[in-house]
């Protein structure tokens, strides 16, 4: 099983006001883009929370918060939340708020933006045309 498909509901619950809202299936799991930026993710019975780097620290001590060490080395800015911390709604939702405070400050990924611009330069030379 990659992912939760309960736990992936109740996100589509939390984030279904919250405009811009992609899904994507990544590294193994279900990915909730937010802006084009990734925000949160199901990874079999875990949430992947991507918050801003200077609350790593803090939010490691929260309950079922860990390190995301998918590669092998923990990744700065983004935890995994093992269902102690997302099996309350209150708890779940707390941790998409965090997510969705980073996002809005968040850069997207170098390869979104490097295809925006050349979408971009396209559509420029089209109507130049």
């Amino acid at each position: 099983m990659p992912f939760d498909e309960k736990l992936a509901e109740r996100v589509r619950g939390a984030l279904r006001r919250q405009p811009g809202i992609e899904e994507k299936k990544m590294m193994g799991g279900l990915t909730f883009m937010v802006g084009g930026k990734m925000c949160v993710g199901v990874l079999r019975g875990d949430l992947i929370a991507r918050i801003a780097p200077e609350d790593h620290e803090s939010a490691l001590q929260r309950k079922g918060c860990r390190e995301m060490d998918f590669t092998g080395r923990p990744v700065r800015g983004f935890v995994f939340v093992g269902p102690e911390g997302t099996g309350a709604d209150e708890g779940l939702r707390s941790w998409i708020a965090l997510a969705l405070d980073f996002n809005e400050r968040a850069k997207s990924s170098k390869k979104k933006r490097e295809r925006s611009r050349a979408l971009s330069r396209g559509a420029r030379l089209q109507r130049a045309e």
